[in-house]
């Protein structure tokens, strides 16, 4: 699974490149980018609660399998549209959304099989490791998408897609199944909502939520880099920007270790939220690529430090047979969040220019947060040592474990 995930991120990076620069170069229009992020959202709200309904209900490696050959046939519709004479708009609008509602289907049962094969004590480094395969496709993908769109074409990234498609399809089918818990029952409205007043009661994985939502949604401005490269004068650092994110991430995963000897980890989260956007506000007010590059890396390190205590906090608090629905509702917050995040980046920038979209959201961001931790006593006062449902879990964990033995 790891390693699939590795070979499909490359791919999914080249075109995570590709069809913002596609729609820039067809429509020149920073409100026409950012508005990917609105085309996305519905699909991944609606499948990404029903997806981790499916995740708790049936066999998780069929979930992945059969989502991940559908997104390899989306790519190939990518490549159908760009190899005509005059490739067209709306292909690409399209393309997005059932993407988003593939991956609201296929994520919840990605993460729901983790805390099932590793061991308790092990799920922060388990945070880590998965993190390293995407920052790996993240660096690699967008790295090589700006040197390959410029010099071989747009075709090419989505080539080279639908090629690492089928080589994870390949490896996925060698996964072991992962059937669902004994006497789950089926997707169901009424599953959803168990689900989601489970997410409701637990006010400090309700602050995740709030926390990772409020940090993307006003700092994520990755839908204005192409505008932003050009504005810098730096056309060729387009693949450095959308790589710089994820390889302070990369650096932050390398160096994890000891993110196992912090157990407050609510207050992590909060703390690293802010410094995110503190970052994302450096970068937007520095004229020079360099320095630009530089905060983006170190806005990518403090948000991985919030994504591994986050995932932390659910993975070693929930319970295995809630674990698909819940997925899904984390889905909606860290991948919600960016894709509101785009259409304010873009909206934004079509209104007050593109740097000022990108230093205010970030100080937007600051501000917000910093409300936040006001707000949520029990997410700042977690602690992974004495919270009643990380015990309950390493308990249950423990017991399992021994009578497997």
């Amino acid at each position: 699974m790891w390693c699939a995930g590795v070979v499909t991120a490359f791919g999914s990076f080249l075109t995570f490149v590709a069809i913002p620069l596609q729609l820039k170069e067809l429509t020149d229009s920073t409100l026409a980018v950012g508005s990917l992020g609105a085309v996305e959202l519905v699909p991944l709200i609606v499948f990404g609660l029903y997806g981790g309904a499916l995740a708790d209900a049936m066999d998780r490696r069929k979930l992945i399998l059969v989502s991940e050959a559908a997104l390899g046939l989306l790519s190939l519709a990518l490549l159908s549209n760009t190899l005509l004479p005059h490739p067209l708009v709306w292909p690409l609008y399209v393309v997005a959304a059932l993407s988003s509602a593939l991956t609201g289907v296929q994520r919840p049962a990605l993460d729901a099989i983790v805390p099932r094969i590793v061991r308790h004590d092990q799920l922060p480094a388990a945070a880590a490791l998965n993190a390293l395969r995407w920052q790996a496709g993240a660096i690699a993908g967008p790295s090589l998408a700006g040197v390959l769109i410029v010099y071989a074409g747009l075709e090419w990234a989505y080539t080279i897609d639908i090629a690492t498609f089928a080589f994870s399809v390949a490896l996925a089918v060698r996964l072991a199944p992962a059937p669902a818990s004994h006497g789950a029952e089926k997707p169901s409205l009424r599953g959803i909502a168990e689900g989601m007043r489970y997410a409701w009661r637990r006010k400090e994985l309700l602050g995740t939520y709030a926390v990772d939502l409020t940090a993307m949604l006003f700092a994520f401005p990755l839908a204005v880099f192409p505008f932003l490269a050009d504005d810098l004068g730096a056309p060729w650092a387009l693949g450095l920007m959308y790589a710089a994110v994820p390889l302070g991430a990369l650096v932050v995963s390398l160096t994890s270790g000891w993110t196992s000897r912090v157990h407050q980890h609510g207050r992590m989260v909060v703390c690293a939220a802010a410094a995110w956007g503190a970052a994302v506000a450096v970068a937007g007010r520095q004229g020079n690529i360099w320095l630009v590059l530089l905060f983006l890396v170190v806005a990518g390190g403090c948000d991985q430090v919030s994504g591994i205590f986050r995932s932390a906090m659910w993975n070693q608090t929930i319970p295995d047979e809630l674990r698909g629905r819940l997925a899904g509702i984390e889905l909606l917050s860290f991948t919600g969040g960016p894709q509101l995040g785009q259409l304010r980046a873009g909206g934004m920038a079509s209104l007050t220019g593109v740097r000022a979209s990108v230093w205010a959201g970030g100080l937007a961001c600051v501000t917000a947060v910093g409300l936040l931790a006001l707000a949520l006593p029990k997410l700042m006062s977690y602690d992974a040592r004495t919270d009643e449902h990380a015990v309950r879990m390493r308990e249950r964990r423990k017991r399992e474990q021994a009578a497997a033995a």
